[in-house]
């Protein structure tokens, strides 16, 4: 059994093979509408979401299976009944858990305690599948990955940390730029640039933005994550010098401009920029559902 919790599990082959199914069951969906006939999955979400509740849901359903949506917003996850009594009774029930969380433990709790696949569709260290569709995304634009220039600016967060795992093991080159003191995650960085070396890429964080040049993908994401309530406006000064506008774009020389969504137009990125030509945020949107589809198939018949 194979869960998919921070994209670490997975290795060059595996990521390429996701890839690959993702693709071809975007060109032809009716020759899989029959693989999880009969399977199904609890749908576990602690925070709203638009794509990934909808991906899931719609790939369960593209697959011949049935997604069952469970609103824990309220936050009953470990307080009505413990996460672990939560695995087992689901566990008897349907064959994987995808949650959408607030902490990276609380999948690690349930794939201890469950006996199902566990998949990982947001927690506050990685966002793995969303990381898996943007790779698409950039190998459809830019027909290759190995050796790719990936830049993402503003916050350092689950997203950037998820961008450094698979672009360390698809071959992909990940600059960080951020502010001072809003870096990814150092131990999550060490341990994919450990992989990225042998894989003959280079991962970097940089705070200078004037160092951005000849890139092949901008990346940007929300300066401030989900649950967090500080107000935009009240960080604007500090990531302002990294909102990707038209004059960011010209200087880094991309390709493609990518957001992984919601964005917050005007701010960490611009209207002209997010409609503009170079613009794939929506193409990245819908690569969820196939890369969601391409997962399950693969963890649950596993």
């Amino acid at each position: 059994m194979q869960h998919l919790l921070t994209g670490f599990e997975f290795n060059q082959d595996e990521y390429l093979e996701i890839l690959d199914t993702a693709s071809d069951m975007k060109k032809d969906p009716k020759k899989y509408k029959h693989v999880l006939e009969g399977r199904s999955g609890a749908i576990m979400f602690e925070k709203p979401s638009l794509r990934t509740r909808t991906t899931f849901e719609l790939a369960f359903f593209r697959l011949g299976g049935h997604g069952v949506y469970l609103d824990l917003q309220n936050g009953d996850l470990g307080n009505r009944e413990s996460i672990a009594d939560y695995a087992q009774n689901l566990s008897r029930w349907v064959d994987c858990l995808v949650g959408r969380v607030y902490a990276q433990s609380t999948l690690e709790e349930l794939a201890k305690y469950g006996t199902v696949p566990v998949i990982n569709a947001l927690s506050d260290l990685y966002h793995p599948a969303q990381a898996m569709a943007d790779y698409l995304t950039m190998r459809e634009h830019l027909s290759k990955l190995a050796g790719l220039k990936v830049a993402y600016v503003g916050d350092g967060n689950n997203v950037t940390n998820s961008l450094f795992v698979a672009g360390a093991i698809l071959g992909a080159n990940v600059t960080c730029y951020c502010p001072e003191n809003c870096a990814p995650d150092l131990a999550v960085y060490i341990k994919a640039n450990e992989i990225a070396k042998k894989n003959g890429c280079i991962l970097n964080v940089e705070n200078d933005i004037s160092k951005l040049k000849d890139v092949d993908v901008l990346y940007t994401d929300t300066w401030v994550s989900m649950g967090d309530n500080t107000p935009l406006e009240k960080v604007k000064k500090k990531y302002m010098p990294y909102q990707v506008n038209d004059d960011l774009v010209k200087q880094s020389g991309a390709q493609i401009v990518m957001h992984c969504l919601p964005a917050h137009r005007g701010y960490e990125i611009t209207d002209e920029v997010m409609d503009g030509d170079k613009s794939v945020v929506f193409d990245e949107a819908e690569n969820r559902l196939h890369i969601h589809m391409a997962v399950l198939a693969k963890l649950i018949n596993a």
